[in-house]
C-alpha cells in the first residue's frame, strides 16, 4: 500500500511554501521559490501592499574571522574553494537551508537545517554545533559556520558559541561579531534565545565578562 502510494507521488501536488521573515527593525518579507525555482522576496508594506524583488545575485564573500581557526560567512563563501582553502579551513557548519555540501572530498561537514524564522528553536541545536566547532579546531584546522546570508542564524551560533567559550555576556559577544562581520543581524525570535541562554549561563556561574 505504501509502496504503490509512493509510486504514485507526483511532487508537482505539492503546497508551496512561503517563508515570513521579521527583521530587527520591524520590516517584514516572504520568501519563496518562483517557477524557474530561482528565490524571490517581496517586502510586506505596513499598508498591507507587498513589493516584489528578486534576490541579489551578487555573491558575498566576506569573511568574518572570529579567530584564526573560526570563521563566519553566507553559502557562497562555502562554494570557493580557493578561498575556504585560504584560511585552512577543515570543517564547516551548514545550518542553511537547500544548500549542498559542495566539497565532501576536501572537507569534514555537519548539517543543522534551520528555518531563519523567529519561532525556530536554533537554541537546541546550540551543544550539538559547539561539539562540532570544538572538534574542527581541536584537529588543528578551522571550521567555517555558514547559512544562507550568513547574517542570522550563523551568526547566533557563534555568539552563542563566543558566550559559552569566552564566558562573554550576550552583549560583549554579539558587539565582537558584528565587528568581524558588520552585517549580521540574528532575528527578534533568535535574539530572545540568545537573551535566555545568557541567563543561563549567568545561573552556571560561567559568564564573567
Amino acid at each position: 500500500m505504501m509502496l504503490n502510494s509512493l509510486n504514485a507521488f507526483d511532487k508537482s501536488s505539492l503546497k508551496k511554501t512561503v517563508t515570513k521573515v521579521t527583521t530587527l527593525t520591524g520590516d517584514q518579507f516572504v520568501e519563496y521559490k518562483n517557477e524557474q525555482g530561482l528565490t524571490e522576496r517581496k517586502t510586506v508594506e505596513k499598508n498591507g501592499k507587498v513589493a516584489g524583488f528578486v534576490v541579489d545575485p551578487c555573491a558575498d564573500l566576506q569573511i568574518g574571522e572570529i579567530s584564526p581557526d573560526l570563521i563566519l560567512g553566507s553559502q557562497d563563501v562555502a562554494v570557493e574553494l580557493n578561498l575556504l582553502q585560504k584560511y585552512n579551513v577543515t570543517h564547516i557548519l551548514n545550518v542553511a537551508t537547500f544548500v549542498n555540501n559542495t566539497f565532501p572530498e576536501h572537507f569534514t561537514y555537519k548539517n543543522i537545517d534551520l528555518l531563519d524564522i523567529p519561532e525556530t528553536n536554533i537554541a537546541e541545536h546550540f551543544e550539538s554545533a559547539f561539539q562540532f566547532i570544538n572538534s574542527g579546531k581541536n584537529s588543528g584546522g578551522c571550521v567555517l559556520v555558514h547559512c544562507n546570508a550568513g547574517i542570522s542564524r550563523s551568526a547566533t551560533i557563534v555568539i552563542a558559541y563566543l558566550m559559552k567559550t569566552e564566558c562573554w555576556c550576550l552583549d560583549k559577544a554579539y558587539q565582537y561579531v558584528k565587528e568581524k562581520r558588520s552585517k549580521i543581524r540574528p532575528n527578534a525570535g533568535f535574539q530572545v534565545q540568545l537573551k535566555t541562554f545568557e541567563q543561563q549561563l549567568k545561573d552556571q556561574g560561567l559568564i564573567n565578562k
